[in-house]
């Protein structure tokens, strides 16, 4: 991620994170990203009960007004809200916490062990430290280094 979107990404964060509370949702994730030469500021929103296009929509209108009279994104965009979906980015301590037992995929910053690339179930997440069983091998997984994780779907 560059600064520019990073930049974008914390401040829409700040500003939309509490409203978002406030109307019974979760912030799972936000994007800020070029798509086909146009800016696309992408949100994720979740709840207990899931989330319908109802809710994007009701989403999308309230805080779109809200990105843009304070001026969080200074230029032309396309705001999208969506449901985190079956793959569901994983971001937050409490997005591991909740995620345990289940099966996941991460992605580190930097090799370790000459790989980057991690596919397992999340045994257990405490300390910082992300515990992956492997087939059957238990690997940790500094939670610091991690650059991307999200859950995987299995299909009985």
């Amino acid at each position: 991620m560059t600064t520019k979107t990073h930049v974008v990404v914390n401040k829409v964060t700040d500003l939309v994170e509490p409203i978002l509370d406030e109307m019974g949702f979760e912030l799972v994730d936000v994007e800020y990203l070029s798509h086909y030469g146009k800016w696309v500021l992408r949100l994720y929103i979740d709840k207990e009960a899931g989330v319908t296009i109802d809710d994007c929509v009701r989403v999308s209108r309230e805080i779109g007004d809200l990105i843009d009279v304070k001026e969080a994104v200074t230029h032309e965009y396309t705001l999208e809200v969506s449901s985190p979906g079956i793959d569901r980015p994983l971001r937050k301590e409490k997005d591991f916490v909740r995620s345990v037992g289940k099966k996941v995929k991460v992605r580190l910053i930097a090799p370790m062990d000459g790989r980057r690339s991690f596919t397992g179930y999340l045994k257990d997440f405490k300390n910082g430290t992300l515990y992956l069983e492997m087939d059957g091998v238990p690997v940790a997984l500094p939670w610091a280094e991690v650059d991307k994780a999200n859950l995987v779907y299995e299909f009985d």
